[in-house]
């Protein structure tokens, strides 16, 4: 029997951290089947100095976009304004 991992995660402290702004730990996240990694930064509460983690979550995959492909942009209208989009309609 295999290892059921769903709405499971772990950290790791990170051994790459080269600036402050790098997450002291990182991992992995499953949320009800969707994969996510995991940041998180070791912070102190100004209010009564105790510490705490601040986390950050991020899909491993964009779940809209095929892998490798941004989403489509938006189409500009050069000078129209947003209101003058209604203008082209013939009554």
């Amino acid at each position: 029997m295999e290892y059921d991992n769903t709405n499971r995660g772990s950290l790791f402290k990170n051994e790459r951290k080269e600036q402050d702004s790098h997450s002291d730990y990182n991992g992995t996240l499953n949320v009800e089947g969707v994969e996510y990694y995991i940041n998180a930064w070791i912070k102190e509460s100004k209010k009564d100095g105790k510490k705490f983690f601040s986390l950050s979550v991020k899909p491993k995959q964009q779940q809209n976009a095929p892998q490798g492909k941004s989403a489509p942009a938006k189409p500009k209208y050069e000078g129209r304004k947003k209101d003058d989009e209604g203008d082209d309609i013939p009554f």
